[in-house]
Parts: structure tokens; C-alpha cells; sequence
């Protein structure tokens, strides 16, 4: 495991890299403005190369996720919407309205996807009013014409839920098992990350057919929810990916300061613990907490910038962005292209300028050919992008 306390920026091997110094950005309006004055940490910048930026669809409203199929089609999620489409050639087609199906409020609607393609098969994550609001994964099967949905389960469910604020909710399939990890957020109910026996604010690990907990969770054995868990004390997880080397990494939104890109271990406490009530000026991992807390691997500092979904960068292509994590984000609206060693300590970032020019960034995805699936979230006009370098 790794040790408790990260080292602080000026220990990150900085004074190895060539130091430039970021910009202050504009308060947040998350939090105090007196914490914007605090300067974010200083690394080592990395000159892109240039990048080619197609639009493959338009005309979406807060597209949350986009997942390739087959045939070189793209599985696309709307959040509020609740609708599934495939793209191909161009051309969107409605898979599936899930309206009925899917319950909408605030940052809750239909979320992540997860799809193979043998045999066809889709996995979303969404807000649920059976049974009470709360967040859920469904699986179905595709049609091999993938025109049709079929065959429901629900693969877990009751991840809390409130007003729909907080609601996660990040979707990946392991490549190494048949697990499919699910980053969830905390619902903004300050005793759920470290509550084991609530799902909110937890990373969960459970067989992708069946829905049980894998063998492996480090609570496997428990008879209470705590057996999906694989790790806690998170706020609110919006991307999960997994390096070439197996390691699992999240992406999450701090509270007025420090959103986090951290590697995940097994049964891992992130330390976020807004207690009493939902006090967000606590640390986003507090080291006060008894045991051991994991600190971020990267963090914005103050203000954030809303990071969002996560993918690693594969392919020699893309020359020294190769083997970096490309994180969406939201609020600064751009891409940032993070590199970490084999420990995964931060080594240097990059920020294309001509990723800047589309608005919100919510989702990436690596497609196979190594390209980036992106979508925008500026709401009505939303667009995928499939950018790849020149």
C-alpha cells in the first residue's frame, strides 16, 4: 500500500523538472474566495503535439458518456434526456428512450456506460425511483444489428441519493477480471464515504453478469453492503481508468479546493469526511481521521476546475502524450494530459490550447485505434469529438 501522506509539491521530484508556474484562475464559487489565493502546485509542463479535432455528432443535450461498439459505432448517454444513441457514419440513431426507466433531478439522470461487443452487451448508470430515488447499474443485451435493447437486470442497486446532487456515477470494466468497477458519489450526506455499509462515496467492485461482490473485495466476506466495496471515502467519483499496467486510478470533484485524480488500492480510504452535517471546508482527505488516508496522486488546489471523466492516452502517435491520463474537465473547460511514473507520482502535465475552444468537457474515452472520444456538456448543441494527433 501506499504511504499515507503524499509528499508535498516542493518533494515531487520538482526540483529534477523544469518548474513553470500556472496562472492563478478566478475564485471558485464553491467555497470562500479567501482560499483563492492559495497557489496550486507547481510541475513541470510538456509541449503537446498538434492535435486533429473532428466532430462525429451534434445536436446532443448534456451528453454524459460515449462508448464504442461495434462496427466502428459509438454508444452515446444523455443525461437528462435519458436517451441511448448509436452513432455511425455521422448519424444518430435512438437505441433506446429510457425515460420511464431512468429517474432526473439536478446531476442525476442516465450516466456512465459500459459495452462489450461479444456478445453485445450495455451497462448504464442511473437515477432510479423504484423503491425510493436512488442510483442504480442496469445491464442489457444488444441486438447484433445493436438496435434494440433486451433481456433487463438490474446489477446493483440503492446507491443513496437526495436531492440528485452528487449522484457519480463512473462505469469501467476491468480488463484483468470480470469485475466492473462503479465510482459513486456521496449525495452530498457527509456520514456516507466513510459509512461502509452506504454505497455513496465509494469505489465498487462486483461480478459484471451477476451483480455479486468479487472474491477478492477486501469486505468480501461481510453480509452487509460493505462486501462491493473496494474503496471509500470519496466525494464524488466522475472517472475511473485503468493504466496499461492494471492499476485503477479515479478522477473526483473536491469541494471548493482540491479536485483529485488518485490510485486506487485495494480497500483504500480517500479520507474525505464532511462531518458534522455536510461541511465542506474539511479537507478533501483528512489526515486527522484515525488509520491510514491515501492522498491524490495530482490535485488542482484552489480554486478547482471540475475534473471529470478519465482515459490513458495508448499509441506512439501520440508521441510524448503517450502513456499520459487525459482528464476531461468541466469548469476550466479543457483537457489536461497528467503523466505519472511506475509509483504514480506526478511527473508533468500538459494543457492544449486547442482543447479549449469546445466548452465543458464531461467524458474521454480511448478508442481502439487510440483516438479520444469526447463529450462537450454546455447543454443544448452538445457535440462527441474524436480527436487523434496530426
Amino acid at each position: 500500500m501506499r504511504s499515507s501522506r503524499r509528499a508535498t509539491p516542493l518533494t515531487l521530484s520538482v526540483a529534477a523538472l523544469a518548474v513553470a508556474l500556472l496562472a492563478p484562475l478566478p475564485p471558485s464559487d464553491a467555497g470562500p474566495a479567501a482560499a483563492a489565493d492559495q497557489a496550486r502546485p507547481a510541475v513541470a509542463e510538456r509541449q503537446a503535439p498538434a492535435l486533429r479535432v473532428r466532430t462525429v455528432a451534434r445536436g446532443l443535450q448534456h451528453p454524459w458518456d460515449v462508448q464504442q461498439g461495434a462496427g466502428g459505432r459509438l454508444i452515446v448517454s444523455e443525461r437528462d434526456r435519458a436517451r441511448l444513441s448509436v452513432v455511425r457514419n455521422g448519424k444518430r440513431r435512438t437505441l433506446a428512450n429510457l425515460a420511464k426507466q431512468v429517474w432526473v433531478s439536478g446531476e442525476t439522470g442516465l450516466l456512465s456506460l459500459a459495452v462489450e461487443t461479444t456478445p453485445p452487451t450495455l451497462w448504464a448508470c442511473h437515477g432510479s425511483s423504484k423503491g425510493g430515488n436512488h442510483v442504480q447499474v442496469t445491464r442489457w443485451r444488444i441486438d447484433s444489428r445493436w438496435k434494440t435493447l433486451s433481456n433487463r437486470k438490474t446489477v446493483i442497486s440503492g446507491f443513496p441519493s437526495t436531492s440528485g446532487r452528487h449522484g457519480g456515477c463512473r462505469l469501467l470494466l476491468d480488463r484483468d477480471s470480470d469485475a466492473l468497477l462503479i465510482g459513486t458519489g456521496d449525495a452530498a450526506v457527509g456520514t456516507n464515504p466513510r459509512n461502509l455499509d452506504s454505497l455513496g462515496g465509494k469505489v465498487l467492485r462486483v461480478h459484471r453478469r451477476t451483480g455479486a461482490p468479487m472474491a477478492d473485495n477486501p469486505y468480501a466476506d461481510a453480509t452487509t453492503a460493505r462486501r462491493f466495496v473496494w474503496t471509500y471515502g470519496h466525494r464524488n467519483v466522475q472517472g475511473l481508468a485503468q493504466r496499461a499496467d492494471g492499476s485503477l486510478w479515479s478522477v473526483e470533484h473536491g469541494s471548493y479546493r482540491d479536485d483529485e485524480v488518485n490510485l486506487l488500492v485495494r480497500g483504500g480510504d480517500y479520507g474525505w469526511n464532511p462531518v458534522p452535517g455536510y461541511n465542506e471546508e474539511v479537507p478533501m482527505t483528512d489526515q486527522s481521521l484515525p488509520g491510514t488516508q491515501q492522498e491524490a496522486a495530482w490535485s488542482s488546489g484552489t480554486p478547482t476546475i471540475a475534473t471529470s471523466g478519465a482515459a490513458w492516452v495508448r499509441g506512439s502517435q501520440w508521441g510524448a502524450l503517450e502513456g499520459t491520463l487525459a482528464v476531461a474537465v468541466l469548469k476550466d473547460a479543457e483537457m489536461i494530459f497528467l503523466r505519472f511514473d511506475d509509483n504514480g507520482a506526478l511527473v508533468s502535465e500538459t494543457r492544449p490550447r486547442s482543447l479549449t475552444r469546445f466548452g465543458r468537457l464531461r467524458s474521454v474515452t480511448s478508442a481502439r485505434n487510440g483516438d479520444l472520444l469526447v463529450t462537450t456538456d454546455n447543454g443544448d448543441g452538445d457535440r462527441i469529438l474524436r480527436i487523434s494527433p496530426r
